[in-house]
């Protein structure tokens, strides 16, 4: 005679067997990437949408697609550094882009750009969001204005830009969702203290979006040859190739890796010592930001979008 609990059992195991099983799986899978490059997609007639594309990463990237065919859309706040990336591109051999000014910390903006978007050009199908705002002040100098713009654009926008395009993924079930973010999301940073917040918000809610959808996380620090200044070049270059071999994460540099797990097996003090060593607590003193004549910093110093 079987009891409900006898099939409970059974469920059980049955349901552990497939976990392990999967995981066993996908524990050899990642080992052979380690071993064997993986194979990077063709992205030529896609359509990709980089905020932030005025300038830094947002514009290297835009080059790297440019060259592959891929259809472009570049959105930025700074309308005259978005056309020169528009020009760049098309140099590069990008035949279809089409440049947007776009301020990201408006929602009626954001949902008004992208139905622009979607009636010009088509349904995006890789969403690059790299625009975002650092101050580079510690926490108690950091005006209330410049934090609040800070979570709009680096935390909020997010959600609102996907919210846009997302519902077209869903039904092709076909999209790639890149989020460009920082190691102050994970361990504290003297001078991203509101970074560190935000940062930390995103990688938390945009871990949701895994079960359909890639994720290409990006961390940045310094400090000689375990945490070096990476050049944008360099980043770009990085970034792009987890694109093209749906890579799920990418930390860089590669000591990222050591330095998350190593915040959740040693104590905050020694966390604390060992950024001081490190230099996190000194690594932003040397940053002014883009500074544009007859402008305040705090109103340039947010990453073109």
């Amino acid at each position: 005679m079987i009891t409900a609990n006898s099939m409970t059992v059974s469920k059980s195991l049955l349901y552990t067997a497939i976990f392990l099983g999967k995981f066993l799986y996908y524990f050899l899978e990642s080992v052979a990437f380690k071993i064997i490059p993986r194979k990077k997609k063709d992205v030529a007639g896609e359509i990709v949408l980089i905020t932030g594309a005025g300038s830094g990463l947002g514009r290297l990237l835009a080059l790297h697609f440019a060259r592959t065919g891929a259809i472009l859309v570049l959105w930025d706040i700074n309308q005259e550094s978005n056309m020169e990336t528009c020009r760049l591109a098309k140099e590069k051999g990008g035949v279809k882009v089409f440049a947007y000014k776009c301020d990201c910390s408006n929602r009626q903006e954001v949902y008004s750009v992208a139905d622009q978007v979607k009636k010009e050009v088509g349904d995006v199908t890789i969403l690059i969001n790299n625009a975002g705002i650092v101050t580079g002040k510690p926490f108690l100098d950091i005006p209330d204005h410049m934090m609040e713009r800070s979570f709009y654009v680096n935390a909020i926008s997010h959600f609102w830009i996907c919210k846009a395009f997302f519902p077209a993924m869903l039904q092709a079930n076909h999209g790639h969702l890149v989020c460009i973010s920082s190691i102050a999301g994970m361990v504290g940073t003297s001078g991203l203290s509101g970074k560190h917040f935000i940062q930390l918000y995103i990688l938390n809610e945009m871990e949701t979006f895994l079960r359909r959808h890639k994720q290409t996380k990006l961390t940045q620090d310094r400090y000689q040859f375990l945490l070096p200044l990476l050049e944008q070049e360099y980043v770009a270059q990085k970034i792009f190739n987890a694109i093209l071999e749906e890579q799920v994460y990418l930390l860089i540099p590669k000591f990222a890796y050591f330095a998350v797990v190593l915040k959740h097996l040693i104590s905050p003090k020694m966390m604390i010592v060992l950024g001081e060593y490190l230099g996190a607590d000194t690594c932003m003193d040397s940053f002014k930001g883009r500074m544009e004549a007859n402008k305040p910093q705090e109103e340039v110093e947010r990453k073109c979008q």
